[in-house]
């Protein structure tokens, strides 16, 4: 009969192989001495489970942590996850990261955990010298972090600095600390192998205390990991505002001031950058062109193919512009032969404020919206495929005439596409925000655009809706006197 093995455990082997035979029984007369050493055995053997136990906790703490943290898809929501996750782990309520690369290419930015802007303000015009986290974001050589405690005016310090005195404490330190509430602080730096310091952080201690021994270990090992992440973030942030810049670079700095009408527009880059777009722009007799479109695809190649589609439509329209299908004719024959792996859908108008005539052609585009007093409506316009989908396109023109007072709304379907519905139920939600416009809006298109971006994307900010969808935006407004 062969010797039964004993169990392995994942890259532990057994130390003692088993034997093959049974043992005889010890007599029940003969009595057991057990020595000093073999009763301390136990008690041994407990203290290295729990060792044991203690350090799988804590893995399994880290790792949940750092999960967390690299689901997060963008930096604001990176440095968030990092505070809180830190707190938690040096046993703090409150607390602020800061980051301020040093490189000086940013971005930079203070978010707080428990603390609010007025709380984070007061914080800033204590000096930087003052405190342990200022220290580490100015370079300094002696600036490592660590704990801070804030002594109580008149009361015995907990630790004394040189000959026994109690150690200085910045006035303003003291009488923001007292404000906000906070007797100590832990602090640590922020810093990646590629790119150096990012910042610092520091949690904030209702009391006199401090991490212990633990806390210490297990927050320096997630704040090592934090870092290498958040610099990526970093990365991918400053890529993104780089993106932004060209590509807000590429639109029209300002619109065009025509009598008979004004103009506003909202034009918000998703994180990936996209290639939609508008234009407005004066043409010959007092008329205007109006465009909007969107380019397939994200990333700086849609960018540059929206900024060429936008300039050959701007030269089409001054050359034809009284014809909109001759316009986005010549745009399709440009991009068919330019760019034959790429489509786009387009919106061409030709308007006489004066007449308040509209001369419209669309490629695949989604229909304008009319918004006044007595109706709220899209405009019928002549189903079409984008453009470079078709050997040759083209569609008849529609023509409208918008009342004194009415806005014609030219927008991209990235509007509609953040709203996560159907499009049919897109398209309902956007007739009903733009016939709910209040009256005291309907005679600024810049309040309108702005309600309806409230209405249809209510998560969203109107300053900055471009957070975390990855969608365009563009409204293009036109009110006619």
């Amino acid at each position: 009969m062969s010797a039964p093995h004993l169990p392995k455990v994942a890259g532990i082997d057994p130390a003692v192989t088993a034997s093959a035979q049974t043992p005889a029984p010890t007599p029940a007369s003969t009595p057991v001495r057990t020595t000093p050493a073999q009763a301390a055995q136990p008690a041994a053997s407990s203290v290295i489970q729990d060792r044991l136990a203690g350090m799988v906790s804590d893995l399994t703490t880290l790792h949940e942590l750092t999960e967390r943290l690299a689901r997060a898809r963008d930096l604001d929501s990176s440095l968030r996850e990092f505070l809180r996750a830190g707190a938690a782990l040096v046993g703090a309520r409150r607390g602020l990261v800061v980051l301020e690369p040093s490189d000086g290419l940013g971005p930079t930015t203070t978010i707080g955990l428990g603390l609010g802007r007025a709380d984070l303000g007061h914080i800033e015009t204590v000096p930087r010298s003052a405190t342990s986290y200022g220290r580490i974001l100015d370079g300094l050589p002696d600036a490592h972090g660590g704990s801070e405690v804030l002594p109580e005016p008149g009361a015995a310090p907990a630790a004394t600095g040189a000959g026994g005195q109690e150690p200085t404490v910045d006035p303003r330190h003291r009488e923001v600390a007292a404000r906000l509430g906070y007797a100590a602080s832990y602090a640590l730096p922020l810093t990646a192998d590629a790119t150096g310091r990012l910042g610092a952080a520091v949690w904030l201690y209702d009391e006199q205390a401090e991490p212990n021994e633990r806390q210490r270990d297990l927050a320096g090992l997630y704040v090592r990991h934090a870092a290498e992440h958040l610099a990526r973030m970093v990365e991918v942030e400053r890529s993104r505002t780089r993106l932004a810049t060209v590509t807000e670079e590429l639109l029209p700095s300002r619109l065009p001031r025509i009598a008979g009408v004004q103009l506003a527009a909202r034009h918000h880059t998703g994180p990936r950058g996209g290639g939609d777009w508008y234009d407005a722009l004066p043409l010959p007799e007092g008329a205007m062109g109006l465009a909007v479109g969107s380019v397939t695809g994200s990333g700086p190649s849609a960018v540059a193919a929206m900024g060429r589609l936008r300039a050959s439509l701007r030269a089409y329209a001054v050359m034809e512009g009284e014809d909109p299908v001759a316009v986005l004719s010549d745009l399709e024959l440009l991009l068919r032969l330019t760019e034959p792996a790429r489509s786009a859908t387009a919106l061409f108008a030709y308007c006489e404020p004066a007449a308040r005539k509209v001369i419209l052609a669309g490629a695949g585009h989604t229909p304008p919206l009319l918004i006044g007093e007595r109706r709220t409506e899209y405009v019928e316009t002549t189903l079409s495929a984008p453009l470079g989908m078709l050997a040759c396109w083209e569609a008849p023109s529609v023509e409208i005439e918008p009342a004194s007072g009415e806005t014609v709304l030219l927008y991209t379907d990235g509007l509609l596409r953040r709203t996560g519905d159907a499009m049919d139920r897109a398209y309902a939600r956007l007739h009903a925000a733009a016939a709910g416009v209040p009256r005291s809006a309907r005679d600024d298109p810049g309040a309108i655009c702005d309600h309806i971006l409230r209405t249809v994307l209510p998560g969203e900010d109107p300053a900055a809706p471009a957070a975390n969808p990855d969608e365009d935006v563009v409204l293009l407004a036109v009110r006619f006197d």
